[in-house]
């Protein structure tokens, strides 16, 4: 098929530029602000983490090894019903009243305990324990985190029960000061020995007129109290037959947790014990020469 030849288009007249129009200037951004350098004096903290470091140098307590958000839900829920919900304002009170200081800390640090808390630990300690280390003739045993002694002072008297001949030293160590001087006067309340053994109880401890429970001098001899951060205090190597850290941990961040347990399984002599809360656990026993043969103990190889 053969198309018919095109018609020639004809030139258009070329077209006048216009002239152009500026476009409205542009409002100028805001500079952006200079982003800090991680690692550097130039990151501002936050007012939590200020005031715990504010109360670290007041009293040695240091909040910020505990988990962020249950520690902070604590301290903003206290300063609010204090009527200071600004963490800066109450830091300045913290500095003038001591009383209000010591308030604050029975607050939010964990000093929950009672004597012969978690009994089947205990019995564990009396029957498989204590009868296979006193073959050491002499026995040293750290309570870590010992809050006001429930703990140490419950050991003494299983120790006294079970292994009477054998010399046993127990040392309770504590990042309160408070509870350390409470702990030194060996002193617990009825709702203390709520859970005792009636029988051990009677035996060790004798009964206040004004109630409560007063641990026996030969008790008390057996027990010594030191004031220290668990995650900075020194530790000696291979130094303890057995090792308590109970429900402290818990409250811990992993990397603290994890810390402290190394450094606890340090302070153990080959063949010691490392008795845990029966809701924390050792994330990795075997890295640390660690075998578990009773629930939440574990024994350093």
């Amino acid at each position: 098929m053969t198309l018919p030849p095109r018609t020639p288009l004809t030139p258009r007249a070329p077209l006048t530029p216009r002239a152009a129009t500026p476009a409205p200037p542009r409002p100028a951004r805001p500079a952006a602000p200079a982003r800090p350098t991680v690692g550097t004096a130039s990151l501002k903290a936050d007012d939590f983490t200020a005031l715990c470091e504010l109360v670290r140098s007041l009293c040695g307590v240091d909040l910020l090894q505990y988990k962020r958000n249950q520690m902070e839900r604590r301290v903003r829920t206290w300063t609010e019903r204090r009527g200071t919900p600004d963490l800066a304002e109450y830091g300045k009170i913290l500095r003038k009243d001591s009383e209000e200081l010591d308030a604050f800390l029975d607050r939010v640090t964990i000093n929950v305990s009672h004597l012969w808390r978690h009994e089947d630990q205990f019995d564990v300690l009396r029957k498989q324990i204590l009868p296979q280390l006193a073959e050491r003739k002499r026995l040293k045993i750290w309570s870590a985190g010992s809050s006001y002694g429930a703990e140490a002072y419950t050991i003494a008297a299983v120790a006294r029960e079970t292994i009477p001949n054998i010399p046993v030293e127990i040392v309770g160590t504590d990042l309160d000061k408070r509870m350390v001087a409470r702990a030194r006067e060996g002193y617990f309340t009825a709702e203390d020995a709520r859970t005792s053994p009636k029988a051990l109880l009677t035996k060790h401890f004798e009964p206040r007129p004004e109630g409560g429970w007063q641990a026996k001098p030969e008790l008390k001899r057996m027990v010594r109290f030191e004031n220290g951060d668990l995650l900075r205090m020194a530790v000696p190597s291979a130094r303890y037959d057995v090792v308590f850290c109970r429900n402290t941990v818990i409250y811990f961040t992993e990397e603290v947790r994890d810390a402290l347990h190394e450094r606890l399984v340090k302070a153990l002599s080959p063949g010691g014990y490392l008795v845990v809360g029966t809701s924390e656990r050792v994330s990795d026993p075997k890295g640390l020469g660690l075998t578990s043969p009773f629930h939440f103990i574990y024994q350093k190889s």
